[in-house]
This record gives C-alpha cells, structure tokens and sequence, in this order.
C-alpha cells in the first residue's frame, strides 16, 4: 500500500539565496527512509508549494524520486486554485516519477459539495497515479469536508485515501467506519488516530524526530500503549507546533538544532522571533528521554 505508515510531509530547502537546495534535499530524504519512514510527501504545506514555480515542484519531486529510489513511495502535493493547474502538477510528477498524488479542494474557495467533485474528479482523470484528499480547512481557505462528504466523494475514480487534517480526531474514527482509507494529517492527535485505526501518518514533526515518532506509530498500533504514550509525551511540544501558521519555520529551525539542515523559507515566511526559537529550543530537549 501507498498510503500507510509513518509518511514524512517533508520540508523544500533552500541555499541562503533562495534557490533549491536539491543535494541537501536528496540527504534528507535518505535520513528519512533509513531511520524508518514509509514513505515521503513533498510540495505540500511543509514543502512550501505555494512558494515554487512549477518547474521548481517538477526539481523537488525528482529528486525525492532519485533519493527514494524505489524503497518508499514518493507523494507529489498538487494543489492549486483551479483543477487545471492541479492537473497540470499531476501530470508533471508522474512524469518525474512520483508514486502518487495528494490534493488539497480548491485552494483560496470554499466551493460547495458539487463543486470540490467536479475539481477532485477533473483532477484524478489526469493521470493513473492514486490521489489523496487533503482535508485542511486552515490550508485551504475555509472548506471542511465533513465525513459523509468525503465518503462520497471516494466514489470518484483514483480517488483512494483521505490526509485528515480538520483537528477533529473524532472523524477518522466515523471515516473509518464509512469504510474510507485514513492518513493521520496533524501531528498532535497521531496518537488518538493510531488507536483508531487509521492506516498511517503525515506528519512534519518527523522531520526532526523521525526514529521517535517511526517508534509511537509502531508501538500504538500495535496496542502498546505505555510506550507509545511515553514518546508521545516527548514529541508532544514539537508536534504541537504542526497546527500553527509557521509550522515550517518551527521544524526547519528544529532540523537546525539537531544538526541537520533546515535552512532558511521563502518569503512571505520569515525569521522566527527569539522567543519562537527558544520554544524549539525547549521542545527539542523534551526529546531526550528523563534520566531514570
């Protein structure tokens, strides 16, 4: 399967220019997969989509492709305002050589239920690659589709799997029970959809701690729920930090202080404040288990 297992939402960076930094994107990739990820996403919100070129989301597609080199399975985030775009995005990933698709409805419009149809439908038919729903009212300008609605819409062809991102882990046990493959899509209630039962986890947070939360997701699943609940109360500030604005700059900077490389983001993102950076600072070092 595609869509299972602890899937990294992974971070686009950039050389202190502003340019793609391909090569560091290519090592982390391959730090990804080899600490126990099952699979990549790139060109989502983490990736900074909205901030590439086409061409550039093309680049950072291939080179997850290239890095992965079969092991996993790449994502290609596609969103955009209108279906033709996101179509256009889909068929360029899969002539890079992604494995799959994800998509957020219209970007910038809440359309109504016939409306986010037609789009996913329109979608779908431009390539054979498997299509994710992406279910994220904050990320894509207001639409919240409930349960039911995402039930229907799995009737449209290649449409296969939901990214469940509302904040309400309450309906990934009603999807589940409408039959909808689900992905956890917020880090902080990975924990709640893993006992649920959902089939994996999108998350940013493992970005910065990926032996970590490879670990809670085997663990809850496995009904182990003393070990998990321990790593899930190490990961807990960090993970937090996935459901606000500057999520990417707060787990770039959190790549940052463990030695990898997170870099800079592109405008309009900036910066974080000292005290931002202080409270990744502080979420990093509740990592690192008590001493017993």
């Amino acid at each position: 399967m595609i869509f299972t297992g602890v899937v990294s939402a992974v971070t686009t960076p950039f050389e202190a220019d502003g340019t793609l930094a391909l090569a560091r994107l290519r090592e982390h990739v391959e730090w990804l997969i080899e600490s126990g990820c099952a699979g990549v996403t790139a060109c989502g919100t983490m990736g900074e989509a909205s901030a590439l070129t086409r061409d550039e989301r093309a680049a950072v597609i291939a080179a997850c492709v290239e890095a992965a080199a079969g092991r996993v399975p790449v994502i290609a985030g596609i969103s955009a305002t209108g279906a033709a775009a996101a179509a256009a995005y889909a068929r360029d990933a899969a002539a890079a050589g992604a494995d799959a698709l994800m998509c957020l409805p219209p970007l910038l419009y809440a359309g109504d239920d016939r409306e986010v149809r037609a789009f996913l439908a329109e979608v779908a038919a431009a390539t054979e690659l498997p299509l994710q729903l992406y279910n994220n009212p904050h990320a894509s300008g207001g639409t919240d589709l409930p349960a039911a609605a995402i039930a229907e819409l799995m009737e449209i062809d290649g449409l296969v799997s939901v990214k469940e991102c509302s904040g309400d882990a309450r309906r990934i046990a009603e999807l589940l029970q409408r039959d909808v493959d689900v992905m956890v899509g917020g880090d902080d209630w990975a924990l709640e959809g893993a006992a649920a039962g959902a089939s994996g986890w999108v998350s940013g947070v493992v970005n910065v701690a990926p032996v970590e939360c490879v670990a809670l997701w085997a663990h809850a699943r496995s009904g182990e729920l003393a070990p998990a609940r321990e790593l899930y109360a190490r990961v807990a500030a960090l993970a937090r930090m996935d459901m606000t604005p500057k999520l990417v700059q707060y787990f770039k900077a959190g790549m940052d202080a463990i030695g990898r490389y997170g870099g800079p983001c592109r405008p309009p993102r900036l910066d974080l404040t000292g005290d931002e950076r202080r409270e990744v600072a502080d979420a990093i070092a509740a990592l690192v288990p008590a001493p017993v």
